[in-house]
């Protein structure tokens, strides 16, 4: 991080930056209190800055020089402590983690970079022996690093770059946070942020189940799954006890597995100490339904504070550059606000954190200072992962291997909570061979078949996966039916079907409404179920996981198996109806899928109906949903696929850059999108004129979430371009590349289909 400024002497600016290293190195190591690397952490703090003692520095403060590296200096000496992964992460906090191999790592050696720099830059000073001599003038010793995190060996393995990535979020995170306190200061020194709020496991538990009970008084389920439910709240809370680990919670669609699970983190976070939760949920709506749920639970209470659940994903913030450049400062209590909570997310201090399974699954792997830098703070946590089924099964294979390694070295625990358990204990031995401990995991709930045999509440009724049924003979299916969902794969297909079913009041939904479109269908989906009236709805899969609706008949596209049974999930949800509720699965006209995986889980779903029969697909049996797993696995052959190849070659290369690179949970590059949502147009103009004046911020982003859709970036060419206005970052007018753009054309955004410019925009 560039040297605060110029100090007007060296004596001056020497003063300061021993002050600096100083505060580096007993925050880092602070950070690192409760791992065997706390040495190696203060080490690398000590000499993370070393090149601004060189005599080029003091003359780039005075504007005479530029074009500096004044890490390598302090990399290349810790090297020489044999301390690599100190090395690696004080050449990074600039530049990204590089490369854990010993060739990369000697060029790191002062005469090389003197000769040649592979940035084109030039070092800080001639000599290292010069800037040892005033390091150890300022009285900063080196401390002994009796157990090195890498030793003397450099091979490279899933949990070793994991462990280099905890050093290097400790030294990120201690570098930003002295150098904020120093540009917070005052005449009287520094100003050091608040920390957040430590987690109370006991009384934020009193609170959870507080709620639970209140819920429970307000429910109108039926007695047997009131009855399951309270069977998974005991099994949660006795197994909680068990000491930290892995584990798995399997429990069937709307038997309350939200709070059961956080009641399950609080209770094992009180019995073992453990310092936060974190739960990480794979789609954006659901994070941002669960983040509220949980804040309401404890808003009521002033003990908890008001930043007790943070909510950190893509569109709750700024992305790195764009932190840099928020220009709105402490002008106001809201503000003042808005700043705490961005300072909180930079690094999770929180004791509660909710996140998408991109924001945290892509931070194991990224090698960039602001991803990487919150990673300490999973340390001696309980990581919950909701939908774990949702994971690519090409990560699998690294995803696990990473996630074994927090909980057997890290002191954490990470529970994988689903209705349709993956297999991934199929994959220990593979896991294993990345040099992590292996995956099998304890089950929270100790016989599954007692909660999933009391909740058949769905009849399944099989069509053929190999006759097609016509779009409009599906319409008029729906059209006998006063109450019927109907979810397709493909956002066109959602499109086409409701404009065969050719009904006004027939309701859509898909992720080309934004969010506050979404909630106002869902809004009415709702208050129609209850009262009784018509209700039709089409829509793509975003209603499935998380959803909580209840419709008495379901139609379902053919897809994967897990999608299935998520749809059964929206059917007879509660159990209240005197016959079962319906389920029809069918073949769409037209066949097509989501990219990625999910084409090839269907087809696996296929091949079981074809070998098995109708009468063999038990979607309500846990053990059936295991065999699909291994199946869809064995034809995946995830240890085998070429992303988990790429993976695992760039870990055993010990490439930093090139397993982030590789390690991407969605490929397809996105943009968001403003959109003139007609209830909401108002808000609509008003951020519009303040993008023009002011360009993007955090608190615009915030405010625009509601009026938000994600497209796939289009191509050059694509005629949309010209109904697209980029939001520019604050202070980066020129910037040619951005993620945010505004929707110009209001009659293209359709009352019941939302974003709908022009067939070609309709994709998958």
């Amino acid at each position: 991080m560039a040297f605060f400024a110029h100090s007007g002497n060296a004596a001056g600016l020497w003063h300061r930056l021993r002050d600096h290293l100083m505060a580096v190195a007993d925050l880092s190591e602070g950070l690192t209190a409760n791992t065997p690397w706390a040495a190696e952490a203060r080490l690398a703090g000590l000499l993370h800055d070393l090149g601004k003692y060189g005599d080029a520095f003091q003359r780039r403060l005075e504007g005479k020089e530029s074009g500096l590296d004044h890490w390598s200096a302090g990399a290349w000496l810790a090297l020489r402590e044999h301390c690599a992964a100190a090395a690696l992460a004080i050449q990074g906090h600039h530049i990204g983690l590089q490369h854990l191999e010993l060739q990369s790592l000697g060029r790191l050696d002062p005469k090389q970079l003197t000769e040649h720099h592979p940035l084109g830059l030039h070092l800080t000073a001639a000599s290292l022996d010069d800037l040892e001599a005033r390091l150890a003038e300022d009285g900063l010793g080196l401390p002994e690093v009796e157990q090195p995190m890498l030793g003397r060996s450099l091979s490279s393995t899933v949990p070793g770059m994991l462990d280099v990535r905890c050093l290097f979020s400790a030294l990120v995170d201690a570098d930003f946070l002295d150098t904020e306190a120093h540009f917070q200061g005052d005449r009287c020194g520094k100003r050091y942020r608040q920390p957040g709020q430590p987690l109370d496991a006991e009384l934020a538990l009193q609170a959870v189940m507080a709620r639970i009970h209140q819920t429970r008084a307000a429910t109108l389920a039926a007695p047997h799954v009131r009855t399951v439910r309270q069977s998974l709240l005991d099994a949660c809370l006795d197994t909680a006890a068990h000491d930290p680990g892995l584990f798995t919670l399997t429990a069937p669609t709307g038997s309350g597995k939200t709070l059961a699970m956080l009641a399950f983190a609080l209770t094992h976070a009180a019995k073992h100490r453990l310092e936060r939760v974190v739960m990480v949920i794979p789609y954006l709506t659901i994070t941002e339904q669960t983040a509220c749920m949980y804040r309401s639970i404890f808003a009521a209470d002033p003990r908890f504070g008001e930043h007790y659940v943070l909510e950190h994903h893509s569109l709750a913030g700024l992305g790195e550059e764009q932190q840099r450049q928020d220009n709105e400062g402490l002008e106001n209590e809201a503000s003042h606000a808005e700043r705490r909570r961005r300072l909180l997310a930079e690094n999770w201090d929180a004791p509660l954190i909710v996140t998408t399974s991109v924001q945290f699954l892509e931070s194991l792997f990224s090698n960039r200072p602001a991803a990487c830098r919150k990673l300490h703070r999973l340390q001696r946590a309980v990581i919950l992962f909701d939908e774990a089924q949702t994971l690519p099964t090409a990560l699998a294979v690294p995803t696990l291997a990473a996630l074994s390694h927090l909980a057997k070295s890290w002191g954490s625990s990470v529970v994988f909570a689903t209705a349709t358990q993956p297999a991934f204990g199929h994959l220990d031995v593979e896991v294993k061979k990345t040099g992590a401990p292996g995956w099998q995991p304890r089950e929270i709930v100790p016989d599954t078949e007692s909660l999933f045999a009391p909740m058949k509440r769905v009849e399944v009724r099989w069509g053929s996966p190999d006759s097609p049924l016509a779009w409009d003979d599906l319409a008029e299916s729906l059209r006998g039916m006063s109450q019927a969902l109907c979810i397709v794969n493909l956002k066109r297909h959602a499109k086409t079907l409701w404009e065969r079913l050719n009904d006004p009041a027939a309701l859509h939904l898909s992720t080309n409404l934004c969010a506050a479109h979404r909630q106002a269908v869902l809004d009415e989906v709702r208050s129609g179920l209850a009262t009784g009236k018509d209700v039709r709805l089409i829509a793509t899969q975003c209603v499935e996981a998380g959803v909580d609706l209840d419709f008495p008949a379901v139609f379902r596209a053919w897809g994967p198996l897990d999608a299935i049974l998520q749809a059964a999930g929206r059917c007879n949800r509660e159990g209240r109806r005197a016959e079962p509720g319906q389920l029809q699965v069918f073949l769409p006209e037209g066949e097509g899928y989501p990219p990625g995986g999910y084409a090839q889980a269907a087809q696996v779903a296929k091949m079981l109906y074809r070998r098995l029969g109708a009468a063999g697909m038990n979607i309500d049996d846990p053990d059936f949903i295991t065999a699909y797993y291994r199946e869809l696995y064995d034809l995946a052959g995830i240890e085998r696929s070429q992303d988990a190849k790429s993976i695992l070659e760039a870990v055993r290369a010990g490439s930093f850059p090139d397993v982030a690179r590789a390690y991407r949970l969605i490929e397809q590059d996105a943009i968001n999108v403003l959109v003139p949502y007609a209830p909401q147009h108002a808000l609509y103009d008003q951020l519009r004129e303040e993008a023009d004046s002011r360009g993007l911020t955090a608190s615009w982003i915030r405010r625009a979430r509601p009026l938000t859709v994600s497209l796939y970036r289009p191509r050059d060419d694509d005629p949309i371009w010209g109904a697209l206005l980029p939001v520019p970052i604050a202070g980066w007018r020129s910037r040619k590349r951005n993620d945010w753009f505004i929707y110009s054309v209001a009659e293209d955004y359709h009352p019941q289909l939302g974003l709908s410019p022009a067939p070609h925009v309709w994709i998958a």
